[in-house]
């Protein structure tokens, strides 16, 4: 039907928008599938990564990883930081996040040297160069527990 300004009527535009899906449809949806198939299989060129290219991660050297590592994360209910490790010199230590400020401040930092050799512990407030007496303490008792056993 045809309105007096000679435009389609109403009720014929929603007829006509009731039928199929036009051929510029079916022409789209062909053209993303045969682009998708030539993703997929065409080799990638120099520097291009492909769908069928498997991740994976980063090489780890043979003498193990070196280096300062850090990372993000929460140290208390609301308050967040930056943890940071350094394996080279065997020390962590955190940075804490003051939003008021809008800077990091030094939460902890600590050597883990002489932490390792520790067997049965388990004590907050522990200074490093004690942990270090406590180690050859019983470094000493073992060597005389040893050389006391030996016939």
């Amino acid at each position: 039907m045809i309105d007096k300004l000679g435009r389609p009527s109403e009720a014929s535009a929603r007829g006509r928008f009731k039928r199929g899906p036009q051929p510029v449809f079916w022409i789209i949806a062909a053209a993303l599938v045969v682009i998708a198939v030539e993703l997929i299989r065409r080799p990638p060129a120099a520097g291009q990564v492909s769908l069928a290219t498997p991740a994976f991660a980063q090489a780890v050297t043979s003498g193990g990883a070196r280096g300062i590592f850090a990372f993000s994360g929460q140290l208390s209910k609301s308050t967040y930081g930056v943890y940071m490790v350094d394996l080279d010199a065997m020390t962590t230590w955190v940075y804490e996040y003051l939003p008021q400020k809008g800077c990091l401040r030094l939460a902890a930092a600590r050597t883990w040297r002489y932490d390792r050799y520790l067997e049965n512990h388990n004590l907050c407030d522990l200074p490093p160069d004690v942990v270090e007496q406590m180690i050859e303490e019983q470094r000493r008792y073992r060597l005389e527990s040893s050389e006391g056993e030996t016939p």
